[in-house]
């Protein structure tokens, strides 16, 4: 799951890429390409990787499928489906981190494959312990064979962080058997529109919904070490169907009231009043 506090954008996961690096990044609204925006990913992921799973580890459980900072469990939301019917199921993981849902899957019989384009994140689904296939690739370039899969799945994984989300839906489109089923959870379009903040400042709308310009975090050359894709609902709609997709189901979860954390801009108090969340459930035919 992929989520610092910032004026112009929103939404990156909890740990701050200064927290890792000797400079402050340069926060920026810019292009960023699909090779920039890649090469960004892994350095920060690989850099913050540590940090993350020390702070949020624990959120995530070693075996839990969560599909957001809402804390919503698959176990209880079955949008894969009943549990029991994941049994001999081959599903993929993309932008799996350290593999906390694929472990969770392949307690239920599946066949799970985690992917992530960061090494240091499967690096702690190793230490964490998985007992399935961990593949480092970029979701852009899925290294298996067409029809490979029944099911893929993503929770905060590489959908929000590529400049051609369409060729990524094309490529888990190909990799799916018939009748396959893809659902994937990312920052809700409508939180770009307001600071990433917890509190009531990140209340007031503070940019245009409708501003497409990525969110860029660069160093002292230039060079973007994050970087954030910012799409609209009906952006996100389209790019689903464009990649082959029928639309099943688009999910904004509502904040549990047993939640209490925050984590970067998500909170109680925000999350009772706007979604933090969407999730697409989408189909192959």
């Amino acid at each position: 799951m992929n989520q610092a506090n910032n004026p112009i954008g929103p939404v990156r996961p909890g740990a701050h890429a200064e927290d890792s690096i000797s400079y402050e990044p340069t926060a920026t609204r810019r292009d960023a390409d699909r090779s920039e925006s890649s090469r960004a990913s892994r350095g920060w992921w690989d850099s913050n990787a540590d940090d993350y799973q020390d702070d949020h580890g624990g959120f995530l459980g070693d075996d839990r499928f969560v599909w957001g900072p809402e804390g919503i469990d698959e176990e209880d939301a079955q949008w894969l489906g009943p549990a029991a019917g994941l049994k001999g199921l081959d599903v993929l993981e993309i932008g799996a981190g350290a593999a906390q849902c694929s472990r969770w899957l392949a307690a239920q019989g599946a066949r799970p494959v985690a992917l992530d384009l960061s090494h240091r994140q499967l690096q702690h689904a190793l230490r964490i312990g998985a007992d399935f296939p961990v593949v480092q690739a970029d979701a852009g370039v899925l290294p298996f064979a067409d029809a490979s899969f029944d099911l893929a799945c993503s929770a905060y994984g590489a959908v929000p962080f590529v400049a051609d989300p369409v060729h990524v839906m094309s490529e888990v489109f190909r990799v799916l058997r018939p009748g396959g089923r893809w659902i994937f959870s990312c920052t809700h379009p409508m939180r770009w529109a307001f600071p990433d903040e917890p509190g009531p400042e990140g209340l007031s709308i503070s940019a245009s919904y409708f501003d497409r310009t990525p969110y860029v975090e660069q160093d002292e050359s230039g060079d973007a070490v994050y970087v954030e894709h910012h799409r609209t609902l009906g952006d996100r709609v389209r790019d689903v169907v464009k990649g082959g997709f029928r639309l099943v189901d688009l999910i904004e979860p509502e904040w549990p009231e047993w939640n209490h954390q925050e984590w970067g801009g998500w909170s109680p108090l925000r999350g009772r009043l706007i979604p933090g969340t969407a999730i697409f459930v989408c189909e192959r035919d």
